[in-house]
């Protein structure tokens, strides 16, 4: 028996919209998965708070959307959502269903989730790399290049659309893609800005016993290289020269290290009325610094 005669609610013609004009129907939470590789976090923070506090206020107002997939429902769109409800014990999730190959499930995915506000550097790295192989793998089918998620190539190369579609440069696009070489310790110091981007992207050239070589050398002495210092060890890999010792040398030398601080907009908003600019934010941090070097 299919996934519509085992975990519909509503009838079949219910389930793909023929009686329900918004094509929207209720599914169980336990016949969702996760889409496959999915590149985003669900992290249980502040934000999850309010959305689970809203779920349990209002309910889930906007679908998920999902495909059918081994008698299960695949999520493309309401990951975060799903989480909440399994928080709150909801059993049931209204959900529009999608009819889509692996690859128009990839650019939805991708495309429906990386328009959140808060976005960590290693989530738009996987989800690039993601939708450009499935763009890649849809030009080599012509006739499917206009599907259902409207990705016609035209001639163009995939890398060039994904520039344009995400508003980046193709060069950032493939630096973006290089973070992907990044072992899992490295990219979580990427994420948590204690490795800057560009330097990041010279590192992602090392080779795989060398990146843990070196992020073990970062603990033991707790610095980070500089971008500098980045190029000399990836050239060292390139030449077959890097081992422990080269690395210890290179990120022990003396350097002089900038200050580095980093405010995000969350942090500040809530000293200041809504209604201030960043360049009122600025003169009033700015003046409070003045006041304090004055009077220290």
């Amino acid at each position: 028996m299919g996934i519509a005669n085992n975990i519909k609610l509503n009838s079949l013609d219910s389930l793909f919209g023929k009686d329900n004009p918004n094509g929207i129907t209720e599914v169980l939470i336990s016949a969702l998965i996760d889409f496959k590789d999915h590149p985003f976090k669900i992290i249980d923070d502040e934000k999850m708070a309010d959305m689970i506090e809203s779920i349990k206020e209002y309910g889930v107002l906007t679908p998920i959307m999902v495909r059918a997939k081994d008698d299960k429902y695949e999520i493309i769109s309401g990951h975060r959502r799903k989480f909440a409800c399994e928080k709150l014990n909801i059993t049931k999730i209204p959900a529009i269903i999608k009819e889509l190959n692996n690859d128009e499930a990839t650019i939805l995915m991708i495309d429906s989730n990386i328009q959140r506000e808060e976005i960590l550097t290693s989530e738009r790295a996987f989800a690039y790399k993601m939708k450009l192989e499935a763009m890649k793998r849809q030009a080599g089918r012509p006739k499917n290049n206009c599907g259902r998620v409207d990705h016609n190539l035209k001639g163009k190369r995939s890398i060039d659309i994904l520039a344009e579609e995400a508003d980046e440069s193709r060069k950032q696009i493939q630096r973006f893609i290089r973070l992907t070489n990044l072992n899992k310790n490295l990219l979580e110091m990427v994420d948590t800005k204690k490795i800057p981007f560009n330097t990041a992207v010279e590192l992602s050239y090392l080779k795989e016993n060398e990146q843990e070589i070196l992020y073990n050398a970062i603990n033991k002495y707790g610095t980070i290289p500089s971008m500098k210092q980045a190029a000399r060890l990836k050239n060292f890999s390139k030449e077959k020269k890097l081992d422990k010792n080269v690395i210890d040398a290179i990120i022990t030398e003396e350097t002089e290290t900038p200050i580095k601080i980093y405010l995000t907009g969350k942090s500040l908003k809530k000293y200041f009325p809504k209604e201030y600019t960043q360049k009122q934010i600025e003169d009033v941090i700015y003046k409070l610094l003045d006041d304090w070097a004055k009077n220290k």
